[in-house]
């Protein structure tokens, strides 16, 4: 099965809930979260679909997750961004709204 965002979203608020309320489930996330999601879903989860689930520590204030590192734009994609607007191949594709008939550059 291919999921979408839509079904990964659906599938992150249905585990929170029960991780939330059902101790034994949790530990099975804990202990293994594909087998456990999978067991909740009914959905077979790809071979290489690799989930990492935390539990917040209370010696800790704070849990943080870190987004993928995006590494900086090299001169090609300065130039893409240039004005404020995002162009690929004549395209806008950072959903800004462009008026008229506007060129890259």
């Amino acid at each position: 099965m291919s999921w979408t965002q839509e079904e990964i979203n659906e599938m992150y608020a249905k585990v929170m809930q029960k991780a939330t309320t059902d101790e034994e489930f949790r530990q099975e996330l804990l202990d293994d979260p594909k087998s456990a999601i999978e067991k909740l879903t009914g959905e077979t989860l790809p071979d290489d679909y690799k989930i990492k689930v935390l539990e917040n520590d209370p010696n800790y204030t704070a849990t943080f997750v870190l987004p993928d590192l995006k590494p900086d734009l090299d001169a090609d994609d300065l130039e893409s961004v240039a004005g404020g607007v995002c162009y690929a191949d004549g395209a806008n594709v950072c959903g800004n709204q462009v008026q008229g008939n506007q060129s890259k550059g």
